[in-house]
């Protein structure tokens, strides 16, 4: 699907991957772009800003943990705009630990992570399958495919939004209904310490760490958007920014004993354990 004369809803819209998006459909000719984000003040920035440069553009303030929320966003865009022809449930949260992690922090992740991206699909699902067409783009994670060191709702949550996602397209795939699955590792966004509404723009100590052997690298939200479009262009179902997660779920799925000893290691190397 081209993006041109679409119109998009982005959740988590004000900062980060979800402003990139918003501004490269934008771009790219978008018929309109509806921003979405908890953060109202920051999606009408975004929006304003959208509007400025010529393209239509709608601010919700969404909490995607709330279905109601979730289908009074689709209605305000389709109210506005008409039929809501891509949607990229894109919000996401982390926390960090394991088991322990209080259950209200699991039933927040839990909602935000994984149920937001049910509720997107039940609300626009309907009119996408009567025209016979329409995109969801889910925001994963390599986490999604992999495992979260330090994170277990995180990479919990991750896999059943992969898995979701994988199902909807299956589910729907022969009746117009495409589907993409994003998993990128780091990203300069407000979880790698990137500053709160400020630009993307990486440091130069960062950008420096790209392609070396320390590390896969972090890349801007820009490129990730860039790719998004790519893949949306070919209908692609999944949309790795690191290359690399490619090679390491392939590792994972033809040696899974081999992978989880060689995470161990990792992750030993980063909380100093087994020295």
């Amino acid at each position: 699907m081209e993006v041109k004369d679409r119109v998009a809803v982005v959740t988590g819209g004000a900062s980060g991957i979800g402003r990139a998006l918003c501004r490269t459909f934008a771009q790219r000719g978008a018929a309109a772009v509806v921003v979405s984000d908890l953060d109202g003040a920051g999606a009408e920035a975004v929006a304003d800003e959208l509007t400025g440069r010529g393209t239509k553009a709608l601010a919700v303030r969404t909490d995607v943990a709330d279905p109601g929320d979730v289908a009074a966003l689709v209605a305000a865009a389709t109210d506005t705009f008409g039929p809501v022809d891509i949607f990229c449930a894109n919000a996401g949260i982390i926390v960090t630990g394991g088991p322990e992690v209080p259950d209200e922090d699991w039933d927040r992740i839990w909602a935000v992570n994984v149920k937001s991206h049910i509720y997107a699909a039940r609300a626009v699902l309907p009119s996408m399958l009567e025209r016979g067409q329409g995109y969801l783009v889910h925001t994963a994670s390599a986490a999604g495919l992999l495992t979260q060191l330090g994170s277990a709702p995180y990479s919990v949550t991750k896999h059943a939004a992969v898995a979701l996602a994988e199902w909807l397209s299956i589910t729907y795939g022969d009746r117009g209904i495409r589907v993409s699955c994003l998993c990128p590792q780091a990203v300069w966004t407000g979880m790698a310490g990137a500053p709160q509404g400020g630009d993307s723009d990486l440091p130069d100590a960062l950008a420096a760490t790209k392609g070396t052997a320390t590390g896969d690298g972090i890349v801007r939200p820009e490129e990730v958007a860039d790719l998004v479009i790519e893949a949306m262009a070919e209908e692609r179902f999944l949309i790795l920014p690191h290359p690399q997660v490619a090679t390491y779920e392939q590792r994972r799925a033809g040696d899974r004993e081999r992978w989880l000893k060689g995470m161990r290691r990792s992750q030993a190397q980063i909380t100093g354990a087994g020295r």
